[in-house]
């Protein structure tokens, strides 16, 4: 757990914090109202419990007689049936507004990750994502709608639990209720312990969940490895941990409870032996000592509830935070007022004011910084890239190849300079507009759950089948498709898990073309492809990339040769560019990668045959 999630549970309460949830409560505020009212009624109806079962040890039980019995009875079902009505309300208002507000909040975090920038996803982990979206949203509608209103049971019924004693005999109520404040402390003090106990078991189950899924999703690095005892070391501390801060909240417990035993017997004691004295005097009713002994048992259980509701208040506190921080979480790169006037935004764009795309695009003065980054990537970067160019980029692992696409494609903005697209500053245009017309392969795609031919039409949602299939025939992977068990209709798994890396570039490749795009990324989009299947894709490649901007980032340097301008990346910055035969002419660094790469590879040919 990082030390800022860590924090964030210390905080102490806050209303500015638990204000931000106005907007998401207020349209079931109705609701809430309604469940409080239910929660006050059901305390109601349990203080008069009591009160009920004096009257009868007094009319009927003592006197032994069943005279007037039947209006009581009727009495006392009308206010069972009462309670019954209001606790099947109380609960089906409540899980509506649990659902509700959670599918809300998720609604809202998931809608504004949509319009994050690449910046958050590549600096923030999954895991953390998921629980934001998922776990802490599903903790704020739980305790909104139960934890809430039971604060106003506990308080209704303790309250009113001590006005009724008062009410009946002050002299027996007044110890009962000076044992209430010692109650109330202890609870606080073990509460707030017993809580800080149970973060720790939380966060350290985190880590023992962790450790399992890297043990089994690992298991072969491991055995190849031989680092199984390394495993086993690791992971007996993390529940060597584990037990030991068990055994100390079970001992919190243990001693927590006895003492509330020990404080609720000891009212439950003063009222037996001061209410049988007043009772020998004939100044108290049996049934009266027996209301007395009854709340002296059930009064304290509301005080613990109180204190365990404070506390996990404090503790949803943290997951109100993380949510909120998230939703308030500006993009790095976002358009303006005026764009979005113009173009619309994500969820709405105004397609009707797009000017269409031809691809030019101009690196004028740009300096890049990452914003973890020391020093410029690019410096005062002039580049001119005429609509139709196809332009490699090339460098050794980590040397930065995709910087120059990320500007371009405005995945980052530059922090100095600009770029034009068309000859116009592309932060000018919408994201939407540019994004739109930008067919981007990866190295490692992504798919989503569904069929292949699902995850081909997310390229255009209107393309007919038979464009589908004519995209897929065009980049060499309708064969392949053919050749799965159920063809087009196959299913790709949770992130193309079914599908070899091979398979997954093809699907990606075919759904880029579907789009259409006026500018083409292919991100060493042919490097885990055979050589067969590449060498059939290269000929759709060179069609495809006519009259349409782009960037091939490439590791086999054999597939750009034909590029029109080849830019060399090293340490993040460009040092050469040129065409193919410029670039080993002048035998530069272009010119030791290449040779070093073709003398590899054939030496593979000769050592593979």
């Amino acid at each position: 757990m990082s030390k800022r999630y860590y924090d964030s549970e210390q905080k102490p309460f806050s209303l500015k914090i638990w204000a931000k949830m106005i907007p998401f409560i207020k349209p079931y505020g109705e609701k809430v109202l309604l469940i409080v009212l239910l929660m006050l009624v059901n305390a109601a109806v349990d203080i008069s419990y009591p009160l009920f079962q004096g009257y009868a040890i007094d009319t009927y039980i003592i006197p032994q007689t069943v005279e007037g019995i039947w209006p009581f009875a009727i009495l006392y079902f009308i206010i069972l049936t009462i309670q019954s009505l209001s606790t099947i309300i109380f609960c089906r208002v409540a899980l509506t507004v649990e659902m509700y507000l959670g599918r809300d909040l998720k609604r809202a975090v998931f809608n504004h990750l949509q319009t994050l920038s690449f910046s958050y996803y590549n600096t923030t982990p999954v895991g953390t994502i998921v629980a934001r979206t998922m776990s802490d949203t599903n903790k704020i509608g739980s305790m909104f709608a139960w934890s809430l209103v039971d604060i106003f049971w506990a308080a209704s019924f303790v309250i009113g639990s001590m006005a009724t004693m008062l009410f009946i005999n002050w002299r027996l109520a007044l110890p009962i209720i000076a044992i209430v404040p010692f109650i109330a402390i202890i609870t606080v003090f073990f509460q707030k312990r017993i809580l800080a106990v149970n973060r720790r078991v939380r966060r350290i189950n985190s880590d023992i969940t962790r450790a399992y899924n890297e043990g089994i999703t690992g298991a072969r690095t491991s055995k190849t490895l031989v680092i199984e005892e390394q495993n086993l070391r690791e992971f007996s501390v993390i529940i060597e941990d584990m037990r030991a801060t068990s055994v100390h909240a079970t001992m919190l417990n243990a001693l927590y409870i006895p003492i509330i035993v020990f404080f609720s017997s000891l009212a439950v004691c003063f009222v037996l032996v001061q209410g049988g004295y007043l009772n020998i005097q004939q100044a108290l009713n049996i049934g009266t000592l027996s209301v007395f002994i009854s709340y002296a048992l059930n009064i304290f259980e509301p005080i613990q509830q109180l204190a365990r509701i404070v506390a996990n208040f404090i503790s949803i506190q943290a997951n109100i935070e993380r949510v909120t921080d998230l939703l308030e979480l500006e993009p790095k790169i976002q358009d303006t007022p005026e764009v979005i006037e113009k173009y619309g935004t994500s969820f709405d764009p105004k397609k009707e004011n797009w000017e269409p795309i031809r691809g030019d695009i101009t690196f004028e003065d740009v300096s890049f910084r990452y914003p973890d980054g020391n020093e410029d990537v690019l410096s005062h970067f002039n580049l001119h890239i005429p609509a139709g160019t196809t332009v490699a980029i090339v460098g050794e692992t980590g040397a930065g190849k995709s910087t120059l696409v990320n500007l371009a494609c405005r995945f980052f903005e530059p922090t100095g300079g600009r770029i034009l697209i068309d000859g116009k500053d592309y932060r000018e245009r919408s994201m939407l507009w540019l994004h739109s017309s930008i067919g981007y392969v990866l190295q490692t795609p992504h798919l989503f759950s569904g069929t292949v031919r699902e995850n081909l039409r997310y390229g255009r949602l209107d393309a007919t089948d038979e464009e589908i299939e004519a995209a897929a025939k065009l980049v060499s992977a309708h064969d392949t498709i053919m050749h799965m068990e159920n063809g087009y209709e196959s299913d790709v798994g949770e992130g193309g898990d079914h599908l070899s890396t091979g398979e997954k570039q093809l699907v990606s490749f075919a759904r880029a073309v579907l789009a259409d795009p006026r500018i083409f990324v292919l991100d060493e989009a042919t490097s885990s492809i055979d050589t067969k299947t590449e060498e059939l894709i290269q000929h759709a490649i060179s069609t495809l990339l006519e009259n349409r901007t782009s960037f091939l980032i490439a590791h086999r340097l054999s597939t750009i040769r034909k590029a029109d301008l080849i830019l060399v990346v090293r340490h993040g910055k460009i040092v050469e560019q040129g065409t193919h035969e410029e670039l080993l002419a002048a035998g530069g660094y272009y010119h030791d990668l290449y040779t070093r790469q073709f003398e590899q590879e054939a030496s593979e040919e000769v050592f593979g045959s």
